[in-house]
C-alpha cells in the first residue's frame, strides 16, 4: 500500500509540469495505490487507451492513473494531492473520418492498397476483411481468368465485404481495362481502387455510372464505389468532378448506360474517396506528403463549393505510411484515412516469395530507386523498386537507354546484343521474340500485327519481356533469377523495419497484415495521447514517446 511518505521517496520518473493548471476547481479522488509513479508502470497506464488518463501531483511527485474520478474542490481538501490535467479515452476507431467507416462498412480508417500481380493477394484481402478492414486485391497485370478466380474466392469468404479490387490504367492496351470492368460489373464488385490513371477513360466512367440509380426516396444511390489514387492536382480534378459529358454520350449510344444514369452522373463525383499518393512503391511521382495532401484537400474544398455534393469526397493518404508517427501525422493533417502498401508485401499473406520477403525485411530507407515500368515502358514512365540484393533497376534502365538510342534490335551493336543475351535475357533475342509473339497472338493479336511493321515497337516488346517477367520471378521465387527480381517498394519499408527492429514483427514469419494494421493505429492513438498531454504542459522524457509492437497472442 502506498502512503504519502513512500510517494515522497520514489525515484525520479522524468515527469514535470510547466503548463497552467486548468482544473484548479477539481480534484482527483481515489486510493493512492491506483497511481503509478515508476517509469514502467506509468508507461503501462498511458497505454490503457480505453480509459481516461489523469496526471496528478502528490507530495511534490507527479503520477499517472486511469482510475478515480473528478470532483469539485472544497476547503477541507488537502493541498497534498493536485490534479494537473487529464485526457479522455481514445479508441483507434476515432482516428480519421467516421464517414469512411460507415460508407465502406469498416472498423478503422485504414486500408491496404492494391499491389499488382496478386501481391495484394486473396489471403491478404480476406484476412483483413474478416477484421472489417478494407483491402484492395492486386488485379493489375493479371489475366481475366485469374481475376475471375480471385473474385469468386474473395466473395465466397467475404459475402458481405469489405473488399475492393484494383482497376489499373492501361494506356497501351485499353482492352485490359475493359475486361476488368466487365468482370467487376458481372460479379457486382462494388468497390474498385482506380490507380495509375493519367486521365479518365470510358472504362472507369462506365463502371461508376452503371451503378447509379434512384432509391424509393428519390435519392441517388451509388452502388459502384470508386477510390481513386492520385498524385497530381490535374488528375485529382478529374475524379473530384462529375463524369465528362463526352463519355456519357458514348456509353448511352452504345447501350451500356441509360439516359437516367447519364443524368444522375452529372450530380455525383467520379470518386467517393481520393487517395493522395506521395513517395510510394511502384508507380509514383515521389511527391512529399506534407506538400501534396494540403494541396489536394484545398482542391477538394474548392470543387465541393462548386458542386455542393451531398456527401463531400474524402481525401486519404498513401506513400510512406509505415509507422504510428507517419499515420498520426497524416490524420493530424486532415487525412480521412490512411493506406499502407510497401510494408504489407513483407507479410505472410502477401503474394511474394519467401526470398523477396526476407530482402524487404532487411531493407533500409535508402535501398530503393526508380526504374522503367513494364506497362508504360515506351512513355518513359518509371516506378520505385528495391535496389538492395537485385540488379533489376540497373538492367531495366540499360534496356530503356538502348530503346531511346536505337530504332530496332538490328541497330544495336553486336557486342551490346551479346551482353543482353548472356546477362539479362539468358536466351537469344530470337527466342525472346518468339515467346513474346506467342503471348501476343493469344492476348493482343492487333499489337503483334503492328509490331511486324514497326521495328521500334518490336524492340520495346522484346525488352518488356524481361520487365514483365522480373516481377513474376519475384512473386514465384524463381530459382536462379534472384538477381533479376523486380520488387516494388518505397522508403516506407525501411522506416517500418527501423520501427519494428527488436520486436516480434522484425521477422517476416511473424508479420501478419492485421497485426501490422493494429499496431500502427494503436501506436498512432497512443502518440496522440502523449502529444495531447505535452501540449497541456506535461514535460516527458523520450522513454514515454515510443510505441513498441508487442504480440497480442
Amino acid at each position: 500500500m502506498q502512503t504519502l511518505d513512500s510517494v515522497i521517496h520514489q525515484r525520479t520518473n522524468n515527469l514535470s509540469f510547466s503548463g497552467y493548471t486548468y482544473h484548479q476547481n477539481h480534484i482527483w479522488q481515489r486510493n493512492l495505490d491506483d497511481i503509478a509513479f515508476e517509469q514502467a508502470a506509468i508507461k503501462d497506464k498511458l497505454l490503457v487507451l480505453d480509459k481516461p488518463c489523469y496526471i496528478v501531483k502528490v507530495a511534490g511527485k507527479i503520477g499517472v492513473t486511469n482510475e478515480g474520478y473528478l470532483s469539485s474542490a472544497d476547503n477541507s481538501t488537502t493541498a497534498q494531492l493536485e490534479l494537473l490535467t487529464f485526457v479522455p479515452p481514445i479508441r483507434i476507431q476515432q482516428l480519421g473520418d467516421a464517414n469512411f467507416l460507415s460508407f465502406h462498412g469498416v472498423k478503422y480508417a485504414y486500408m491496404t492498397g492494391a499491389m499488382a500481380g496478386g501481391i495484394a493477394s486473396e489471403e491478404m484481402v480476406i484476412a483483413l476483411g474478416k477484421e472489417k478492414i478494407l483491402s484492395s486485391f492486386g488485379a493489375g497485370g493479371l489475366p481475366p481468368e485469374r481475376i475471375e478466380a480471385a473474385i469468386h474466392r474473395i466473395q465466397s469468404a467475404l459475402p458481405h465485404g469489405p473488399y475492393a479490387f484494383n482497376l489499373i490504367h492501361s494506356p497501351n492496351d485499353m482492352a485490359i481495362e475493359r475486361r476488368a470492368v466487365d468482370l467487376y460489373l458481372k460479379y457486382q464488385v462494388r468497390t474498385v481502387e482506380a490507380s495509375a490513371f493519367l486521365d479518365l477513360t470510358a472504362n472507369i466512367v462506365y463502371y461508376r455510372v452503371a451503378g447509379l440509380s434512384l432509391n424509393d426516396a428519390n435519392q441517388i444511390e451509388i452502388k459502384n464505389k470508386v477510390i481513386a489514387k492520385v498524385s497530381r492536382r490535374e488528375v485529382a480534378t478529374k475524379f473530384l468532378q462529375p463524369a465528362p459529358e463526352k463519355f456519357l454520350k458514348e456509353l448511352v449510344e452504345q447501350g451500356l448506360i441509360t439516359q437516367l444514369q447519364a443524368k444522375l452522373a452529372a450530380q455525383v463525383p467520379m470518386a467517393d474517396d481520393v487517395t493522395v499518393e506521395a513517395d510510394s512503391g511502384g508507380h509514383t511521382d515521389n511527391r512529399p506528403l506534407v506538400c501534396l495532401l494540403p494541396s489536394i484537400i484545398a482542391l477538394r474544398d474548392e470543387i465541393q463549393a462548386q458542386y455542393n455534393y451531398e456527401m463531400p469526397i474524402r481525401v486519404g493518404v498513401a506513400g510512406g505510411i509505415s509507422t504510428p508517427q507517419s499515420a498520426l501525422a497524416a490524420f493530424m493533417m486532415g487525412a480521412a484515412y490512411v493506406m499502407t502498401g510497401s510494408i504489407n508485401q513483407s507479410c505472410i499473406e502477401a503474394g511474394t516469395s519467401t526470398y523477396t520477403k526476407q530482402l524487404l525485411a532487411q531493407a533500409e530507407m535508402a535501398d530503393v530507386m526508380m526504374a522503367p515500368a513494364a506497362d508504360m515502358f515506351e512513355m518513359g514512365v518509371k516506378l520505385q523498386v528495391l535496389k538492395k540484393g537485385t540488379l533489376f533497376p540497373l538492367r531495366a534502365q540499360k534496356l530503356f537507354d538502348l530503346y531511346k538510342t536505337y530504332n530496332s534490335i538490328e541497330d544495336i551493336p553486336s557486342q551490346e546484343k551479346e551482353k543482353l543475351e548472356k546477362q539479362v535475357f539468358r536466351n537469344s533475342l530470337e527466342f525472346v521474340w518468339q515467346e513474346t509473339a506467342n503471348y501476343l497472338s493469344k492476348r493482343n493479336p492487333d499489337k503483334l500485327i503492328k509490331a511486324a511493321n514497326n521495328s521500334k515497337l518490336k524492340m520495346a516488346l522484346i525488352f518488356r519481356w524481361y520487365l514483365g517477367l522480373s516481377s513474376r520471378w519475384s512473386n514465384s521465387g524463381e530459382k536462379g533469377r534472384e538477381i533479376d527480381y523486380q520488387i516494388w517498394c518505397g522508403p516506407a519499408i525501411g522506416s517500418f523495419n527501423d520501427w519494428v527492429r527488436g520486436s516480434y514483427l522484425s521477422e517476416p514469419n511473424n508479420r501478419r497484415v492485421v497485426d501490422v494494421a493494429y499496431h500502427i493505429l494503436t501506436g498512432a492513438a497512443f502518440l496522440y495521447r502523449i502529444q495531447s498531454l505535452k501540449i497541456q504542459g506535461l514535460q516527458i522524457s523520450d522513454y514515454y514517446n515510443q510505441y513498441f509492437p508487442v504480440s497480442q497472442n
